[in-house]
């Protein structure tokens, strides 16, 4: 007697991380539907496996047709442009907010079992104790921050109102294969791959001092499939995904190689780097790749 094949929804699963979740999902044997609009998505992104549909989020009607029969759902569209969503606050609002709200309810509707948000460390703030915890106070400093707080409060009460299961995650610095030079999680990565590409200096503000916490895509599509299918989880608990180490953007330029540059400080956190023992204990997170293979396999890809 055949198995049926577990259904996995993945909203924005043509972009960057959304792509890498595909295509794990594929191999652990979930029959999988993109959805994604590919306003930053890549339609080839979407491995070949999976069946995709060019819908938005903003669209109650698609999203009730396609969560049909659905068992999970991983929700990661949006529109994460930090400086955007300050210029075009109503626009990424319905998009970040309203498009949430419309996935959790076609969620409920369909009898999906979980569904698995893409939340954001931003949501800190310039917070000045680190490492980041959960417990802490946020304090969103951009509408992108305060529309994944507000997601995130959205699925606890779902989860606590109608017994849908749920889960925030709140990513770090993500990057990795596929990730776009020009695209929101790139920031000095992205900067620095350009730089090296044109034989330029690498520019760095300040003093370098300035850490962060960067986390391989592979760990974080890792992180979503465990989350997903842990017994431990689903009651709208908030996580961090993370390495737990945090590293300068001096470190992080050497990795890289090459001449240094330093122009004039901005307004930015000093430190940032998460505290993953949530992640440990509930979802047993245990972060498999080291920033210096991550850089290196990303220098490859970028032929540098």
């Amino acid at each position: 007697m055949t198995t049926k094949k577990k259904i996995a929804i993945v909203t924005g699963g043509a972009g960057f991380i959304g792509s890498h979740l595909a295509d794990a999902l594929l191999e652990h044997d979930y029959e999988v539907r993109v959805i994604d609009n590919l306003v930053a998505g890549k339609r080839e992104q979407v491995p070949e496996g999976a069946v995709f549909f060019e819908a938005d989020i903003r669209d109650v009607g698609a999203l009730d047709r396609i969560f049909s029969g659905a068992n999970i759902v991983f929700h990661l569209a949006a529109l994460p442009r930090v400086e955007y969503t300050i210029q075009n606050p109503a626009e990424t609002h319905d998009v970040n907010v309203t498009g949430t709200l419309n996935v959790l309810n076609s969620a409920k509707n369909a009898g999906v079992s979980r569904v698995v948000f893409a939340s954001s460390a931003a949501i800190y703030g310039d917070n000045q104790k680190c490492p980041l915890n959960e417990d802490f106070v946020p304090s969103p400093l951009s509408p992108y921050a305060l529309h994944k707080y507000v997601g995130e409060q959205y699925l606890t009460l779902f989860s606590k109102l109608y017994g849908l299961d749920t889960v925030s995650l709140r990513f770090f610095n993500v990057y990795g294969s596929r990730l776009d030079p020009d695209g929101p999680y790139a920031l000095v990565i992205g900067r620095f791959l350009k730089l090296l590409a044109l034989g330029k200096p690498l520019t760095i503000t300040g003093d370098g001092k300035q850490t962060r916490d960067f986390v391989h895509v592979r760990d974080i599509v890792n992180a979503l499939i465990i989350t997903a299918e842990s017994d431990k989880v689903g009651k709208g608990e908030v996580i961090n995904i993370g390495t737990g180490t945090e590293t300068s953007v001096n470190e992080l330029a050497d990795l890289f190689g090459g001449e240094k540059t330093y122009v004039q400080a901005r307004i930015e956190p000093r430190k940032s780097f998460a505290d993953i023992r949530k992640a440990k204990r509930l979802i047993g997170l245990e972060p498999a790749v080291s920033l210096a293979d991550g850089i290196a396999e990303l220098k490859k890809e970028f032929g540098l």
